[in-house]
Formats: C-alpha cells, sequence, structure tokens
C-alpha cells in the first residue's frame, strides 16, 4: 500500500498534471464592474473545472493596439483576444495567427447568438472567434433643451427634419450638438451613418472591393456633402476640434449641448465624465434613431455601431472555446445586461438591461435588417484612418466632399 506522503506526491502530480491557463487579453472596460464581472465568470468556471486558471490581461485601447501584432508573432501570445472585428481581424485571419474554431461551436450554441454576432467573427466562411456584445450609434438629446427650443425629436424622421431641427435650436442660442472632434472618430460616425443610409450596406461592401469607382463613386461624394450641409451650419460647441471625446461627453452630460451622434455607452460616461457626476437625469435623457436620407439606397431601419468579443489564437489552450462559451452563457449574459454593461449579444437577455434608454437602443438593435460595422473597423486600418481624416477635414472645411471621397479611394487602392 501507498503511504499517505506517497498518495499526496500521486495526488499533487495528477493536479500539476492537469493545471491548465488560459490567457485572455482584453482593453480596459469603460466601468469598474466590467473587470469584476470577468472575475465572476472567472471563479466560477474555475470551481467547474479544478485545475484551469482564466488569467486576463488588460491594455488601454492605445497600448492594446500598438503591442498586439508583436504579441500574436511570438510564442507569448494570449489564448484568445479581445477584437473590434472588421477589416483588423481579416487582415490577423489572413496573417494566419488565428484558430478556426467553427467546428467547435455547436449548432445549439450558435442558435443562441444574434446572427450579427456569429457573422462578425466569421471570414471566408470560417469562424474565428465568439462575439461578447454589441453596440449601436444613435442620436441622443437632452429633454430640457429641445423642449426649451421648441423642437419635438420624435418628429425628425429625414436628415432635412434633422438639419431644419439644428437651425431652429441653434437660433433658440443653444449648442445644437456636442462632438469630440479631437479623436476624429465621433465626426466620422456622422459622415459613415449617411455612407450607410446613401450607399447602402451592399454597396459599401462592393465599394470595398473597388466596384463602380470604390469609394470615390457619385453616392459617397454625396454622403461626404450631406455632411457638409450639416457642418455647414457651424452646429458644433466652440473648440470642437480640440475636445476629446471623454470631455464632449463630459460638456453633454453638463447640459451644454442638445443632442450628441454616440453608442449606447454615451448613458454611463455622460454621468460619469458631467461636473456634478450626475450628468443628464435618465427622464431627460432621449435618444432617436439616425434619420433617413431621401434617395438614400440604404434601409432606414438599418443599425450602426460595433460587434466585441474574443478571437482565438493558433495553438490556443483546448479549453480557450470551452471558457468562451462559457463566458457568453444566457446566465452570464444576463447578468452583463443588468449590469448595464453593454448590449448583450444572446437572444433573449435584452429584457435584462435596466436603463429604458439602452434597452431602447437594443431592441432597435434586435429589429435592424442589417447592422454595419464602424467603417473605420469595418475597412481596416489604412482606409479606416483615412475615412476619419476625411471626416475631420470635412467638418474643418479643409476638403470638399469629392476630395473626400477620393482621400478615401486613394488609401483603398494603396491598401
Amino acid at each position: 500500500m501507498l503511504s499517505c506522503a506517497a498518495l499526496a506526491l500521486v495526488s499533487l502530480l495528477a493536479t500539476s498534471a492537469f493545471a491548465e491557463t488560459v490567457k485572455i487579453l482584453s482593453i480596459e472596460p469603460n466601468v469598474t464592474s466590467g473587470r469584476e464581472f470577468y472575475a465572476d465568470a472567472a471563479k466560477a468556471f474555475e470551481a467547474a473545472n479544478p485545475g484551469v486558471t482564466i488569467q486576463f490581461d488588460y491594455l488601454d485601447d492605445t497600448s492594446f493596439k500598438s503591442k498586439l501584432p508583436t504579441l500574436l508573432q511570438s510564442s507569448t501570445r494570449p489564448d484568445a483576444f479581445y477584437t473590434w472585428t472588421g477589416g483588423v481581424f481579416h487582415e490577423q485571419a489572413d496573417a494566419g495567427v488565428l484558430k478556426d474554431i467553427s467546428g467547435e461551436l455547436d449548432s445549439e450554441f450558435k442558435a443562441t447568438l444574434a446572427p450579427i454576432g456569429l457573422d462578425a467573427m466569421t471570414y471566408k466562411g470560417k469562424t474565428y472567434g465568439v462575439p461578447m456584445y454589441a453596440a449601436s450609434v444613435t442620436l441622443w438629446y437632452n429633454k430640457d433643451l429641445t423642449d426649451k427650443a421648441g423642437v419635438d425629436p420624435a418628429k425628425i424622421k429625414t436628415w432635412d427634419d434633422f438639419l431644419s431641427a439644428v437651425k431652429v435650436i441653434k437660433a433658440a442660442g443653444i449648442t445644437p450638438i456636442i462632438v469630440g472632434g479631437k479623436g476624429k472618430w465621433p465626426l466620422a460616425f456622422y459622415y459613415g451613418y449617411l455612407i450607410t443610409r446613401i450607399v447602402g450596406t451592399d454597396g459599401i461592401v462592393a465599394a470595398n472591393t473597388g466596384v463602380g469607382g470604390g469609394f470615390a463613386s457619385d453616392n459617397f461624394v454625396r454622403a461626404g456633402a450631406e455632411f457638409k450641409r450639416l457642418t455647414d451650419l457651424q452646429p458644433f460647441q466652440s473648440g470642437f476640434m480640440d475636445t476629446d471625446n471623454n470631455k464632449a461627453l463630459g460638456l453633454f452630460g453638463d447640459g451644454k449641448g442638445a443632442f450628441e451622434l454616440m453608442g449606447n455607452f454615451i448613458v454611463g460616461t455622460q454621468r460619469k465624465n458631467s461636473t456634478s457626476g450626475q450628468g443628464i437625469a435618465p427622464d431627460k435623457l432621449g435618444f432617436i434613431p439616425f434619420p433617413a436620407v431621401a434617395g438614400g439606397r440604404g434601409n432606414a431601419a438599418d443599425t450602426f455601431g460595433g460587434v466585441n468579443g474574443w478571437l482565438v489564437t493558433k495553438n490556443a489552450s483546448p479549453l480557450t472555446v470551452k471558457w468562451l462559451k462559457f463566458l457568453v452563457n444566457k446566465e452570464n449574459q444576463e447578468k452583463s445586461a443588468s449590469l448595464g454593461l453593454w448590449l448583450p449579444i444572446v437572444k433573449g437577455t435584452q429584457s435584462a438591461i435596466p436603463d429604458p434608454g439602452i434597452r431602447g437602443v437594443a431592441e432597435l438593435l434586435t429589429q435592424a435588417p442589417h447592422h454595419q460595422l464602424y467603417l473605420d473597423q469595418a475597412f481596416g486600418a489604412s482606409v479606416g484612418s483615412a475615412l476619419n481624416d476625411a471626416a475631420a477635414e470635412l467638418a474643418t472645411g479643409d476638403v470638399d466632399a469629392k476630395s473626400a471621397a477620393a482621400k478615401v479611394e486613394d488609401a483603398r487602392q494603396l491598401r
């Protein structure tokens, strides 16, 4: 018979043999409860899988983007990492640093996900990751300010309606729109949404391959011209190009402007970044869908925003997919929804969102015929950067619509 010491040694060796660490690289969540959510989910998974450790490492957005390419080519790459999906994801797949996990996702699991989620993680017929949540951009407004100006946002259905409302609000002595122009991408939300409405999602896909003149086609030029119609009204706060997005969210929360075009995350961040820390009260914060554009080829019910999740790297731990499937099961998605962290990607969990505004955005998203990924993400780094630059230059009057479209097309051809 084995001695107690020998039995303990055998037990230790057995435990060591099955020890496994799954390394996850993520950006910092917008709110502290995001880290807490991940930590709690990891503990629950570890308890159900003895010997397994889920290790989260966090980087800020800028460091994440700059360090990830080197990490993915190294032996110290994570097993899975955060992704904004889109063109950069496609480049990573083409580079051969990702693992095709199509065979590890059973039909029962896939049926739980909103179609936009799985589509965003699939490239050239292969699925490389698991979606976590979505974000959707809408026009948010301060009810006190729109009431003061005599504008009813619910009546804004078309782009011309919105431009008319901007004029009325400005005439009332109120700044119509708050925007963080320093980062450029908040301005590109307008340009990108107008492209979505005018060009349409199918036209965007075609242009990205150079069809019909690519991004220099007449419809892309028209989108820039419509954005220029807005910027010619000088609707933004003074110094908007020197205002970063966090400051802009705070200004909106402080009641310094009537509208802000932003993702659903504005609800918490406008409050957090406001001077008082209270921001606009829930009953005073409303939203409307981005308006339709007359003659546009896009469906006015299409939404615009992001799909975020986790990509699995080549040679990842065999437990990685099991962990990711656990992380996005219905129970965890309902919990994240109840914490107000994001728009959940699992069907039937939207009702757990406590904030009526965010819940309303989630409902719009589930009804949308198509969810267009942020264009700077959809097109990849070089073209996306050119589009953001073009949006900023349109806003400052440094380029016209035709030159802006040509700038984006030039970047596409050089890609």
